[in-house]
């Protein structure tokens, strides 16, 4: 029966790193999508390790391919398995297989062989693939792979996106008045803002992002510059009533997000007026009655935000 067996060949190199060897090579997609399996927790708990598929992640990957005519250069990393009867002819560097399911199994880029599958387009894939390894050293690799790689940060994602044209509506609105409250010197958040990076005791871009998109839709047709404007007063006021009451910053992350969530009650009872003087006089009450230390210990925006409506109304009477 093995004779009659189905076979795929491909040049490749052969690699040694440590103690360990590998070989690189690229195979179709397709091939790729026949011969792979991954080894779940969920399917199999004595012997799985690795995380369940996420289906839709792997569909935006197989759109990708289809209609954005999607390059991944990222090497797929498997561990062949014996019933691959995987053979390394050094005459011509070549590797011979059995074209079976479950030849290999994927130690790294699960979600890319699943989105193949799903792709209507075949495209050439890079590989690397391990030989004669226990399920000891492949849960090691899979570890190593998924613990020594740093991803990208988002901070620096945000930061090029407009480079790369990927900005939609919202996000090259948040890039606009980013921008200007970190270079602008009138800038209420002057040297408490970091473009790329996260950085402790600054405001980086997936916070700022995150909380502008949240009151995005009152500001209309207003451009960046007008928003900025009403926001840096808003901002200034803020933060010299904190310092007064002893809250340290407003740059922390749950803080600076109540702070711009509250925005549009202020805003609503500014009735356009949004001059420092105007916002003095509206937030007199939340600085006469916030307390810094629950400010401070509060770990959910909303629950900051609620305090600070409370201090607003507390004592009202008509």
């Amino acid at each position: 029966m093995k004779q009659n067996m189905e076979k795929e060949s491909y040049s490749c190199n052969l690699i040694t790193q440590g103690k360990l060897k590998f070989y690189s090579l690229t195979m179709p997609s397709e091939i790729l999508a026949e011969t792979c399996f991954v080894s779940a927790r969920d399917d199999d708990p004595v012997e799985g390790f690795q995380r369940t598929l996420d289906e839709e992640r792997a569909k935006e990957i197989a759109n990708y391919l289809d209609n954005e005519d999607g390059s991944i250069p990222t090497a797929i990393v498997l561990s062949a398995q014996p019933e691959a009867e995987l053979s390394y002819i050094s005459k011509n560097k070549t590797l011979e297989f059995n074209k079976i399911k479950k030849a290999f199994l994927i130690l790294d880029g699960q979600h890319r062989v699943y989105g193949f599958s799903l792709a209507k387009t075949s495209v050439r894939v890079p590989v690397i693939i391990y030989n004669g390894l226990s399920r000891k050293e492949e849960t090691r690799l899979f570890i190593d792979i998924n613990t020594k790689q740093r991803p990208v940060p988002t901070e620096l994602l945000l930061d090029i996106k407009s480079l790369a044209e990927y900005d939609n509506e919202i996000e090259s609105f948040c890039r606009e008045i980013f921008d200007l409250f970190s270079e602008r010197p009138d800038s209420a958040l002057v040297g408490l803002m970091s473009q790329s990076v996260r950085i402790k005791g600054k405001i980086s871009r997936v916070t700022f992002n995150g909380a502008i998109k949240l009151i995005f839709g009152i500001f209309g047709n207003k451009d960046s510059e007008e928003v900025y404007e009403y926001l840096n007063n808003y901002f200034k006021v803020i933060k010299r009533g904190f310092e007064k009451k002893g809250i340290d910053s407003i740059v922390k992350p749950t803080i600076f997000k109540s702070v711009v969530q509250f925005f549009p009650q202020i805003a609503q009872i500014a009735n356009g007026d949004y001059s420092i003087e105007n916002f003095d006089v509206i937030l007199e009450p939340l600085f006469s009655k916030v307390s810094a230390n629950k400010v401070q210990k509060l770990t959910s925006t909303k629950a900051v935000v609620n305090h600070f409506s409370e201090c607003m109304n507390k004592g009202f009477t008509l």
